[in-house]
């Protein structure tokens, strides 16, 4: 997951600001595939603008901590051109980023979401068109678009079905050479109740502490510009993981076991391209990434032997600017060897 970071991080010493150094110590560790950000909304808007952005944070390592401009196009299409000679396949995404005008607001209906995506895929050059792994209409839907939803937005509903069912028939029937898909980080628990037979893939981001208490014990609260939860997680994080390893170690099984099964009832294949242990993390004094990288390692081989996973991710910290996982290019190989030498079984529905 290179997120909005491939475009917003390319200030000196941010990690993206020589895409081929970048992309061949990607391929280094075994990585043949990734998904940006396309800011779709941006190029439906202008392209070719350069577009001032505020941070979504300035707590994590994803993107920038501070105001930032970027020009979309033809940077993207001149990153999956550098992608494809190496060849990568990339998975377009987008977290409806905010510009200091707020152009997302103005994406009020399904159909316009079909359009801006309709747009954007209409910029990138019809020979780069082999490169694209799939298309992912928002990053974990209803979170990345909850600024211009309805509040108390839920995906599992008629209405959260409709945004995902009508803008995809739109984008499919103007590209339907692609595969699609909404990714999901909330509402898992009730995936026996949503209705995805729209969808050509199932991505939903699955962390240990998705379906445990972790966070909570911990006093983790996704703080995006304040450093209390680093504090805690300095605090209690690995001492709470240590304390009793293997039970939170069975709570990714769990998790795993869940997504694994909504695979083989709803026939559809999975991807994971945010995973396994904790959501947030970073170089900070006093965080340790073992323990990270330990649970990492479990779910890459316990989703792997499902055989119901097509694309993983060893983690959602897999970039150069997080450079305490970064370096460790022989424990990335492992891992990666794993992915690829793991079978895929075709799922069937009912």
């Amino acid at each position: 997951m290179w997120d909005f970071s491939w475009l917003e991080r390319r200030w000196p010493g941010a990690g993206y600001e020589d895409w081929d150094l970048a992309l061949d110590e990607l391929k280094l560790r075994g990585y043949d595939a990734l998904r940006i950000d396309v800011y779709p909304h941006l190029i439906a808007a202008d392209p070719g603008r350069e577009w001032e952005l505020l941070p979504n944070w300035n707590n994590q390592d994803w993107g920038s901590p501070a105001r930032n401009r970027v020009r979309v196009q033809p940077a993207l299409n001149e990153f999956i051109a550098k992608c494809g000679q190496r060849g990568m396949l990339v998975g377009l995404s987008t977290w409806f980023r905010q510009d200091v005008d707020d152009i997302r607001m103005k994406i009020t209906t399904p159909e316009e979401m079909g359009r801006i995506w309709i747009t954007a895929l209409d910029s990138i050059e019809p020979k780069l068109h082999r490169h694209v792994l799939y298309v992912d209409l928002c990053n974990e839907f209803p979170l990345s678009a909850r600024h211009f939803l309805p509040p108390g937005f839920k995906r599992a509903t008629p209405e959260g079905e409709r945004w995902m069912r009508d803008s995809i028939a739109m984008v499919r029937k103007a590209y339907p050479q692609f595969s699609y898909t909404f990714s999901f980080g909330s509402e898992l628990d009730t995936w026996k109740q949503q209705d995805v037979s729209f969808l050509d893939v199932l991505d939903p981001h699955v962390w240990m502490t998705t379906f445990s208490d972790f966070n909570k014990q911990v006093g983790y609260n996704f703080d995006r510009f304040d450093s209390r939860g680093y504090e805690n997680l300095v605090a209690n994080g690995e001492r709470l993981y240590r304390s009793n390893p293997l039970h939170w170690q069975s709570r990714l099984e769990y998790g795993i076991n869940q997504m694994a099964e909504w695979s083989r009832v709803s026939g559809k294949p999975l991807i994971c391209t945010e995973c396994w242990g904790i959501v947030d993390y970073k170089d900070w004094p006093l965080l340790n990434w073992d323990w990270v990288k330990e649970l990492c390692d479990l779910g890459v081989r316990w989703a792997t032997a499902t055989e119901c996973w097509v694309a993983m991710a060893t983690s959602n910290f897999c970039g150069p600017q997080f450079r305490g996982m970064w370096r460790d290019v022989e424990w990335h190989r492992r891992l990666t060897d794993v992915i690829h030498k793991g079978k895929i079984r075709t799922p069937k529905s009912g």
